[in-house]
């Protein structure tokens, strides 16, 4: 079965069912991420895949900017509904970006580059890089192979699986985030635990 995940079909009818899916406490990573941009004086972000805003809303509470980049109409409207109308959210696929000419200061990738293909997580991986102010942070979570479902369901390519109902997802290895972020300002790799094993991956642009 093709990739479903990059098809606002497959989202739209997610948001749809599921609505607040994963409910409105804002993920260990984006706590950890916010506690780093407000130490780095971080002022605006771009969130791509902001879904309904969840992971949002802790940034704005300590007056950071948030602009959203989000494949579903429906979870932009959730969004809207939740957290206001004053954040600009882009309605399209991080594949698309750019969406403005803005640099932020930092991004914030949560759970998304994983259900990419190879060369779709290269260019995300550059198109946020692109968007970063000098000496700017980006943050990306992403899953690891200590996660369970790793090596299960159909072999797709190299830590490549289709999981369930179209989702394809890779399982990164630090060799792996060395791989792809390491011409992009690689500074750190920690581990951090979600529903999912999970790398918190920082890049500093022009960092050493």
């Amino acid at each position: 079965m093709p990739d479903q995940t990059d098809k606002p079909e497959f989202w739209e009818k997610n948001f749809i069912e599921k609505k607040e899916m994963w409910g409105f406490e804002p993920s260990k990573s984006a706590l950890a991420t916010k506690d780093f941009f407000v130490e780095k004086s971080v002022k605006n972000i771009l969130i791509p895949g902001i879904g309904y805003g969840r992971n949002a809303q802790i940034f704005r509470d300590n007056g950071i900017t948030v602009t959203g980049i989000e494949i579903s109409k429906t979870a932009i409207e959730m969004a809207r509904k939740h957290y206001g109308t004053d954040m600009t959210i882009y309605h399209g696929s991080v594949t698309d970006m750019p969406f403005d000419n803005n640099h932020y200061d930092g991004i914030f990738c949560y759970a998304l580059i994983h259900l990419l293909d190879s060369s779709e997580r290269e260019k995300l991986i550059q198109d946020c890089y692109n968007q970063l102010t000098e000496n700017g942070y980006m943050v990306f979570t992403a899953i690891t192979k200590e996660a369970h479902t790793y090596g299960k369901g159909k072999f797709i390519s190299k830590d490549r699986y289709e999981i369930f109902d179209g989702v394809n997802m890779f399982f990164y290895d630090r060799e792996s985030v060395q791989a792809e972020f390491g011409q992009a300002g690689l500074v750190d790799i920690k581990e951090i635990s979600e529903n999912f094993p999970f790398f918190l991956i920082t890049c500093q642009k022009n960092g050493n």
